[in-house]
């Protein structure tokens, strides 16, 4: 599927897997290569759910870096195939694409493997796209990047 272009906000990312609703969610304790991002339940507090998603460069078919709403230098960054957020250069982040498939996005790193959400709680992990569930997504609208 060729790439879709999102509007650049503030975002909740919705997984798509068996049980109650589940966000993606920054963990509040960092490893060894930052904070493991996994999916949760909806948080009331939300300053680990709410992502900011912009083009990487302003230029149409640029791909996207995504980084905490809240926190403007922690963005997500890709490292053995596991999704993590740490405060790095915007140039080190990682970059995505978004493909429409049944029933929301399909969330596509630079090296083309897409985000997978195993079960609520474990780490996001990235593996080659497969037309499965896991690895659909729910962009949900909340706000533009330059409002409270």
């Amino acid at each position: 599927m060729p790439p879709i272009p999102i509007k650049p906000g503030i975002y909740k990312i919705h997984a798509h897997i068996i049980g109650p609703s589940s966000l993606l969610t920054a963990t509040e304790y960092a490893v060894k290569y930052g904070a493991p991002v996994i999916t949760d339940r909806f948080n009331p507090l939300p300053i680990e759910q709410e992502w900011a998603v912009e083009p990487f460069e302003a230029e149409p078919g640029s791909p996207y870096v995504v980084r905490l709403a809240s926190h403007e230098e922690a963005g997500l960054v890709v490292a053995e195939d596991k999704l993590w957020v740490n405060t790095v250069p915007r140039i080190e982040r990682a970059k995505f694409t978004f493909e429409a498939v049944l029933g929301g996005v399909k969330i596509i790193s630079e090296k083309g493997l897409a985000l997978r959400a195993g079960h609520r709680g474990a780490q996001i992990e990235l593996s080659p796209p497969k037309p499965e569930f896991q690895e659909t997504w729910t962009l949900e609208y909340v706000r533009t990047l330059d409002e409270e």
